[in-house]
């Protein structure tokens, strides 16, 4: 927000801060994300969203939808914070005078942000995927982590330090695709709507700007989401390679490269918008103030 000619900036860390905010609202849907993602791939089982929500409630209660949610804010603690951090940073080095920056530069620096991002926050999302994942195994195949840096240490111990980074390809790419979505598309769709003169810089515009931003993410980012859940909670040995793990996926249609879309998308839109609506807040509120 801006006022009397002068900006507040967000600090490097805001962004970790304001996707762990969100996580905590978003985090059932996120886990139902992934019960879609990887539920009766090799059955052929079909669950929809309401019949997956009600047989984990009935089965483990109501809390059981924030299973996991340690990880999913350990992730976003190191995922967003990496790829907010580099994009907001640089992107305040590279405009002069508080100026916008060419589309094109801003999509690389953004894709370079989500690539750093994406590897930094692997284990957290590999821990993610495994403890939202628990709740629908038998008891004898569950891996029970108590917490997050539980999962971390046991996977550590038991299946080596290399095993935390499985599916670190899928979660960069997706990582890309994923901060060019949000990050770029959101200060474009916003610049425009400022153009406009129509809107002003206030919880609407950042509320509309988000859930373009999160639309667009969701599409791009779809398939890379799927293979990238399916690589982290595949055991040892499952899958040869990444070409191997297409083909599996590709064996059972088309339509299997955007399963779990909806709550995908009914997941990362509330997320995307409440994460910049949180980000714009701490700017404006605990932000410094850029003399423009």
């Amino acid at each position: 927000m801006s006022s009397g000619g002068n900006q507040k900036v967000g600090k490097w860390y805001f962004g970790g801060l304001a996707s762990a905010g969100a996580a905590c609202c978003t985090h059932p849907l996120d886990l139902l994300k992934v019960h879609l993602q990887t539920a009766g791939a090799s059955k052929g089982a079909k669950t929809g969203l309401v019949k997956s929500t009600l047989n984990i409630v009935r089965g483990q209660g109501v809390l059981a939808l924030y299973s996991g949610l340690s990880a999913s804010l350990l992730r976003q603690l190191t995922y967003s914070t990496a790829r907010f951090g580099i994009y907001e940073t640089a992107k305040e080095k590279m405009s002069r005078d508080g100026g916008s920056i060419p589309f094109l530069q801003r999509m690389a620096l953004a894709g370079f942000s989500g690539a750093v991002g994406g590897f930094v926050g692997t284990p957290g999302d590999l821990i993610n995927v495994r403890m939202q994942n628990d709740v629908k195994l038998p008891l004898e195949q569950r891996r029970n982590y108590k917490h997050a840096i539980d999962g971390v240490i046991r996977v550590t111990r038991e299946e080596g330090f290399l095993k935390l980074f499985n599916g670190a390809d899928w979660a960069s790419s997706r990582a890309v695709l994923m901060t060019i979505g949000q990050l770029c598309f959101y200060d474009v769709v916003k610049a425009q709507l400022l153009s406009t003169g129509y809107f002003g810089d206030n919880t609407i515009t950042h509320f509309a700007s988000s859930l373009a931003a999160g639309a667009i993410a969701t599409t791009m980012t779809q398939p890379l989401d799927v293979l990238k859940t399916r690589a982290m909670n595949a055991k040892s040995g499952e899958f040869k390679g990444p070409l191997d793990l297409i083909r599996f996926t590709a064996s059972q249609g088309p339509t299997a490269f955007f399963k779990g879309y909806v709550p995908a998308f009914v997941r990362l839109g509330p997320h995307t918008v409440l994460t910049f609506i949180f980000l714009e807040q701490l700017k404006h509120h605990f932000g410094t103030v850029q003399v423009k």
